[in-house]
This record gives structure tokens, sequence and C-alpha cells, in this order.
């Protein structure tokens, strides 16, 4: 009798439904693995014989057309599950990380010390002394001395440009108001969305792209806020040199994203982390020693502002080791629009610290933020954005390691993986 075709639609790694040509046997083809055209009999359109399989997937592959899945797809699907309420509050955490960040920076700023190079340096060398030595350990010494002569180059890549993102962002504004600085960041978006579509493969869905908008949408009433009470404004000492350095700014930023969702799908979370901090350590200390010496010289010491470079340095740290967790789940884009929330939760905290008020648009941009954010991922299946296009179908080409897709596929399959 005919071999019977038996084709896989996997919407998630658990949902594996086969299907069976109508009119066809259930027999397999003899060992000799050939059939003649008697054997070939007739058949309609194909049968679904297992259950498992996500409501809408049923109508594109029997005949109902693309227009036809894309309707009945599950949405939801991604939504309902737990990692989904991980990645958002993981995205609202590191928003509220950035605002201790900033706040503590304007501290300093009062107290005179202000520092931008220097403080980001620290953060840098306390990621290089705690994720360098347990590479060192899990590798091996001279693996590790492997790593560096073979891939030194692509982690002080990420470095440079996440070193030079932070630089040229602070740089900014110094130079232009704060308005026209938060308006150029949203390129970081912009550019994040480009090279992922065009370097790495990844296809946005419209819900993804409208869930973008909607979150570009509420910042944009944010900033319209601060504008109407002129909380933004200011004077700008060289607005046009400080728009373009907003402008370097987050094109670096956008750059390291991407490039650092990259390799830590690839490379283990520790060594992409440890090789980070041990190229920036070495990048920003130059730029400190260069560009800060004489801030340094005439900053205020005391231990005020030694509690503010404290406090800094570990909520940056602590911003450095969820980002790449954050990239592992979701992805570059996703992590940049949950950032978005930052001004709404910058106003908080300077309700009671800086004598802030409440205009009507922050509640209302915050909620437009968080609806984009859950748009984002309607149509997306059970993994989400997890699963990485440029990792293969089974992210083979992938890294086993915490919060993958692929360490989900393997489990799946009861195989053994290591922690």
């Amino acid at each position: 009798m005919a071999s019977t075709k038996v084709s896989e639609i996997q919407e998630s790694y658990s949902d594996v439904t086969h299907v069976i040509p109508k009119g066809a046997e259930h027999n397999v083809a003899s060992s000799s693995g050939h059939c003649t055209d008697d054997d070939v009999q007739e058949h309609g359109r194909p049968e679904f014989i297992a259950l498992g399989l996500h409501p809408g997937a049923e109508a594109a592959v029997s005949g109902g057309g693309m227009k036809q899945g894309f309707w009945n797809r599950e949405w939801f699907a991604y939504v309902k599950t737990k990692e989904f309420w991980i990645v958002l509050v993981l995205g609202q955490v590191l928003s509220i990380t950035l605002t201790g960040e900033n706040t503590l920076s304007s501290l300093l700023a009062q107290d005179g010390a202000s520092l931008p190079a220097f403080q980001t340096f620290l953060n840098y060398v306390l990621m290089n002394l705690v994720f360098t030595p347990y590479t060192i350990h899990r590798h091996g010494f001279k693996k590790f001395l492997g790593l560096l002569f073979r891939d030194s180059w692509r982690y002080f890549i990420l470095a440079f440009v996440d070193v030079e993102g932070n630089y040229f962002t602070v740089l900014a504004y110094r130079y232009t108001t704060i308005l026209s600085a938060q308006l150029i960041n949203f390129w970081a978006i912009v550019v994040v969305v480009v090279i992922s579509f065009l370097l790495m493969k990844v296809r946005y869905r419209p819900t993804q792209i409208l869930g973008i908008l909607i979150c570009v949408g509420g910042m944009g009433l944010l900033i319209a806020s601060d504008h109407i009470t002129g909380a933004n404004g200011g004077y700008a000492p060289d607005q046009l040199k400080g728009d373009l350095f907003a402008l370097l700014g987050a094109s670096f930023y956008g750059l390291s994203n991407v490039y650092d969702e990259y390799l830590v799908s690839k490379r283990p979370f520790y060594e992409v982390i440890g090789q980070m901090g041990f190229w920036g350590m070495l990048i920003n200390g130059v730029q400190s020693a260069i560009f800060d010496r004489s801030s340094f010289r005439n900053a205020v010491w005391n231990n005020t502002t030694g509690g503010y470079l404290a406090g800094f340095t570990l909520l940056l740290f602590l911003f450095y080791i969820l980002a790449p967790l954050t990239f592992r789940l979701s992805s570059a884009a996703f992590f940049n629009i949950s950032l978005l929330t930052a001004n709404f939760w910058g106003l908080i905290i300077g309700l009671k610290l800086f004598g802030l008020t409440v205009h009507w648009m922050y509640p209302l941009a915050f909620c437009l933020i968080i609806v984009g954010l859950v748009i984002y991922f309607l149509m997306e299946g059970r993994m989400g954005e997890a699963k990485k296009p440029w990792l293969g179908e089974e992210q083979e080409q992938g890294v086993d390691g915490f919060a993958t897709a692929r360490r989900k596929i393997e489990q799946s399959r009861g195989r053994n993986t290591q922690v």
C-alpha cells in the first residue's frame, strides 16, 4: 500500500498533531520503501486524527488559507502562561530599577558629585569581579584562555557599544532639554526593530507592531504632560550638539540590546555578563581617566555621596543581570518598550523626594503602555519570543541554559540537561 505522508504542526513544543490524507490506508509501506501507481488511492482533504492542535491551525492546513488561519488561531496562548506574567513583571522591575538609577544620579549631581563615566565604571568592575571568576570556575582556566583568544572581539564590541550608549546619553543632557532627549531616545526602539528584522530574521506580527505603537503613544502622553507642566523644558546650552549626542547614544543602546540578546542566546549567561564586565571595565576606565578627571577632583565627597554612589552601582548591577534574562525570555524590542514606564515610576518616587505633582495624563499613559505590552504578545504561541529565529527550528544552535527555548524543548522530550 502507499506510504502515508505525515506532517507535523507544532504551535508549541508540546502540541504535535499528525495529518493523514483522507482515503489513504493507515498501513506503513513495505520494507523496500517503494510503491507503485496501483498502490496510490485518491484522497480528499486532510483529516486531523490526533488531539492537541491549536484552534485555527486546522483551518490553515485543511484549505482555509492564510486569512482563515490568521483569524482562527488561538489568541492569548502566551498571555495565559505564567512566563508572560514573569516577563511583564520583570520588565517593570527593570523600569523601576532604571528610575532608581536616574534618581540617585540626580541626587549625586545636586550634591556636587556628577561623575557619569566613573559611576558606570564601578558597575563594570563589580560585574567582572562576580562573573569572571565564576566563568573560569565553570570553563576551567585553559578553556577560559581559549575563550579570550577566540571570542574576545565579540565581547569587546558588545562592551564598547554599551559603554558609549551610556556615555553619550548622559552627555546629551548637558547640552539639550530633557524633552528633546526623551523624544530622540525613541530612536533606540527603531534601531532594535530594524536590526532584528534585517539581520536576526525576526518577523514581527501585526499585533506586535500595534503593541509597540500603543506603548510609544503612552510615552507620548507622558512627554506631553511634562511639556504642559513645564517639567521637561529648561535651558539648552547647545541643543543641536545635545540632540546629536542623544541620537548617537540611542543608536548605541539599540545595537547593544540586539547584540546582547544574540550572544546570551548562544553563550552561557554568566560568560556574557562576565566578559561584558571585563571589557567594559577597561573601556570605561580609560574614558573615566580622560573625561572625568576634573569632575573627580572637584566632586564633594562625604558619607551621603558614598551612599548614593553605592546605591547607584548596586541598582545598575541588578539591571545588567536582569536585562539578559529578559532577552532570553522575550526580546530586545519588548525590553525597550517595557522601559517606557520609567517616567511614571519616576513621578511616584518624586512625589515625596522632589515634591512633584501628578498630572491626569500620567495614570492614563501608564495604563496605555501596559495595554500595549499585553497586545504585543496577543498572537504569540506558548513559547512567546523565547524561541529565537536565528537558532534553528529546534533551537539546536542555541545554548542549553536557564530560561532558553532549547532547554524547554529538551525537557519536554525527557532529556537530561545540564544546569
